[in-house]
């Protein structure tokens, strides 16, 4: 276990989450079509699958939602983004990710290099694409007791989150529907996944993926990670892997996760990725966190010209000469 105090003191302890499964938007990385690096990890990605990844964030809606390409398609669509903040000279001191999102978050933290990871996202996508059909839904407006009782007494539905005012349900079609139908809901929105992830019904692509990711060579973290299934940051390869195949099974708490991360010291987070859903928590509980999105390239630059002229204010204070 590693805690934050063992870090280098910095006047801001920034973490990097980022989102899992469920967080793609058609149109995500087309600016990225166009940057050098962009175009070599699109090379590189279609030798490795087979097929065109900037084809399916581009205008293949069915592909983006479909697991074998989703995962895939967010893995060099947040690698990317890393890369390029890092070469803007920003850099985390830890990271953390939801779900899929922690793969992501492990290669920020050199766990392994970008064909590494793909190889390992793609065998990963492929497992979890053959799931028998599941349903996942985010509730929105609901009585917590009823909802509570409700999935309690459904088979085959489970909390998939932590989330109060968010819940995200998941498990048969026909189970979520059963819900649906009982608890009185404001806002129903179904996530983009084929299978009931987050339950005891993935169990069977956790045992078929444990000897792919047990083979995997990872290398030593050069920064934390924040296990979910552990609440814990830490920089040992094992407890990392033994994570990754719990958390493909049990609930995302990243209720408790924020609050532990704001516990830690952390003062500033950057979500890389598509929306803000992960910092929403993370500002609710620190109305003081100092947030910000990472979604493209253009905000990337946002962030070094708002850095730069915030540089020169402290460099010359308003009344004084330069």
């Amino acid at each position: 276990m590693t805690s934050l105090k063992t870090l280098p003191k910095s006047e801001k302890v920034n973490v990097w989450v980022f989102p899992g499964q469920g967080s793609q938007k058609l149109g995500m990385g087309i600016d990225l079509l166009k940057l050098p690096l962009g175009k070599l990890r699109l090379k590189q990605a279609e030798n490795i699958l087979g097929w065109s990844i900037s084809d399916v964030w581009q205008s293949q809606t069915k592909k983006l939602s479909n697991t074998q390409y989703t995962q895939p398609c967010l893995y060099v669509f947040m690698t990317v983004l890393a890369d390029l903040m890092k070469k803007s000279g920003y850099h985390p001191d830890v990271v953390a990710g939801y779900s899929f999102g922690e793969y992501t978050a492990l290669y920020t933290a050199g766990a392994y290099d970008f064909e590494t990871g793909l190889q390992l996202i793609q065998k990963r996508a492929e497992i979890m694409s053959r799931l028998p059909q599941g349903s996942m839904v985010t509730l929105i407006g609901f009585e917590g007791d009823k909802l509570r009782d409700e999935v309690l007494k459904t088979e085959d539905v489970w909390f998939a989150n932590d989330d109060p005012k968010y819940a995200v349900i998941s498990g048969t079609s026909q189970g979520v529907a059963s819900i649906l139908s009982n608890v009185p809901v404001e806002r129903v929105i179904p996530l983009e996944v084929s299978a009931a992830f987050h339950t005891p019904l993935v169990e069977p692509a956790a045992k078929e993926f444990q000897p792919v990711l047990e083979t995997t060579a990872f290398e030593p973290l050069s920064i934390p990670i924040f296990c979910s299934t552990d609440f814990v940051f830490s920089l040992r390869v094992n407890q990392v892997k033994d994570n990754l195949i719990r958390q493909i099974s049990r609930s995302v708490k990243w209720q408790m996760i924020s609050q532990r991360l704001i516990n830690q010291g952390i003062n500033k987070a950057i979500q890389l990725g598509c929306g803000q859903g992960l910092l929403k928590p993370m500002k609710n509980i620190d109305p003081g966190l100092e947030i910000s999105n990472v979604g493209s390239s253009a905000d990337i630059d946002s962030i070094v010209i708002r850095d730069q002229l915030k540089k020169l204010a402290n460099i010359n204070p308003a009344g004084q000469e330069s």
